[in-house]
């Protein structure tokens, strides 16, 4: 049996202002929220193989040391191939970098691809204010909470 090809290696692209249609147009398409993504506060980026092809987006609101990883999407032609996990693994060191020490997700349906990526469930009420204030927490009623410590 052959083994698994590795995921391509991926390169962030920060999104411009202008470019966060292609993301909104992405994330409708995959049924995730998209209605504060010009949010300047909202974090996001791009993913490229090194062929420049693009792979999928994904999104960051830092709080301090808490930071709200959101809006990953892998493109729906290039699922299963592992460019998920790399961009999560992307947005995670990027958290790190600018001091989170945890990051928080806020899940109706991908909370086992977290889990299978270190992050636990957790109960609402141990979320923090600054998370807890986010138009994505806000708004999530019937989701799971995830949470990983950087």
């Amino acid at each position: 049996m052959p083994a698994d090809k590795p995921a391509p290696r991926l390169f962030a692209h920060p999104l411009k202002s202008w470019e966060r249609g292609a993301l909104c147009a992405a994330l409708s398409k995959v049924g995730l929220a998209n209605d504060d993504v010009e949010d300047p506060h909202h974090l996001f980026w791009r993913f490229e193989t090194d062929e420049e092809m693009p792979v999928g987006f994904g999104g960051l609101e830092p709080y301090g040391q808490d930071a709200l990883l959101r809006s990953v999407v892998t493109l729906p032609p290039l699922r299963n191939k592992g460019i998920g996990t790399a961009i999560v693994a992307t947005l995670e060191t990027e958290a790190g970098l600018r001091g989170s020490r945890a990051i928080w997700i806020v899940s109706r349906a991908a909370g086992p691809f977290f889990e299978g990526r270190g992050y636990a469930k957790c109960l609402p009420s141990v979320v923090p204010d600054s998370i807890r204030a986010t138009r994505v927490f806000q708004s999530a009623n019937d989701a799971e909470v995830l949470v990983k410590l950087l």
